[in-house]
């Protein structure tokens, strides 16, 4: 893939995932776009363009992964920089959007974050932002910007197939996400399905209590779909349940390895044979053990940045929901 020096397209990125950025300028052809981020003693974020980007088509790529708040409002600085800086459009990739969870209220006297959010970037001067597998398709409806929803899951599902494992069961590890488990399914040519019902504590964060398996997974080969790891103790008791109920081998893909709290130590102890993630979170090198396989999603935010800058449709890369 090329872009033509002589093109009015700038990439800039912030701190949050450097080696992301770093692959797509690489994948794109460009350099990253010169900026200078340094805080304040107090903490405050200092943030300089540090060439002209008039009238240029800017592209930011900055997942608001943990330190969400930090990294969140590095973005929101970046933006307005350039912004006043008379930038031609702004288009924003988050490959994982934090605060994602939070988009509805389960009980009296709770914020929605996720729309807070989208009302900042909105705010900041964001003119279009391109997310990867959010945590619920209505989040897209938070947006006043135009928003790109893309899925990590064909990344996913072709990482799989290449193991060419036998007598597989895709398994969903809750009824919310039935549809990313069967687009996974589709991609694998309809391999069977599986759903794992659970109860999420209404007193207790990150905290569900597995509890029955609808479909066949005995002697079987399970592979358990989700959009994001956090402290992995979902998927964990998921897999100790697959496990229970007769399963042969037990591998597991999401889009966002955040792997928070015990997360690392979960997976680690777990059942798993092989969790499965993409680069939308930098991986750290503690996190970097034998059981986890982290993919590169490179590619295809490089795809999305050369359809928008030539102004052709994106439309087939959209998540599909069915």
């Amino acid at each position: 893939m090329f872009l033509s020096p002589r093109s009015a397209v700038k990439l800039f990125s912030g701190r949050a995932n450097l080696p992301l950025s770093e692959e797509i300028a690489k994948v794109l052809n460009i350099k990253l776009g010169g900026i200078k981020i340094s805080p304040f003693s107090d903490g405050e974020i200092y943030l300089k363009i540090l060439e002209s980007v008039r009238k240029d088509d800017i592209f930011i790529i900055q997942p608001t992964s943990p330190p969400v708040n930090e990294n969140l409002m590095e973005l929101l600085i970046m933006i307005d920089a350039l912004k006043r800086a008379s930038a031609g459009s702004i288009t924003v990739l988050i490959p994982y959007f934090g605060y994602s969870r939070q988009d509805r209220k389960a009980s009296g006297r709770e914020p929605i974050t996720s729309k807070l959010i989208a009302d900042l970037l909105k705010t900041a001067g964001a003119d279009r932002i391109v997310c990867i597998d959010l945590h619920a398709n209505q989040i897209m409806g938070f947006f006043d910007t135009l928003v790109d929803h893309l899925s990590a899951i064909p990344v996913l599902a072709e990482y799989i197939k290449k193991l060419d494992l036998k007598d597989l069961v895709v398994v969903s590890p809750d009824v919310g996400g039935v549809a990313r488990a069967r687009t996974f399914s589709k991609i694998l040519g309809d391999a069977p399905l599986a759903i794992i019902d659970k109860r999420r504590s209404p007193n207790q964060q990150n905290y569900v209590e597995v509890l029955n398996i609808i479909g066949e997974i005995e002697n079987k080969t399970c592979v358990l779909v989700d959009d994001l790891i956090d402290t992995a103790g979902t998927i964990s008791k998921a897999a100790a349940l697959l496990k229970e109920k007769g399963a042969v081998e037990i591998y597991a893909c999401a889009s966002h390895g955040v792997l928070s709290g015990n997360g690392l130590k979960n997976i680690q102890e777990s059942c798993l044979k092989e969790l499965i993630i993409t680069d939308t979170i930098i991986l750290s090198e503690e996190k970097k053990i034998n059981k986890i396989k982290q993919l590169t999603i490179a590619p295809l935010l490089a795809e999305v940045i050369k359809r928008i800058h030539s102004g052709e449709s994106v439309s087939s890369m959209f998540i599909q929901g069915n």
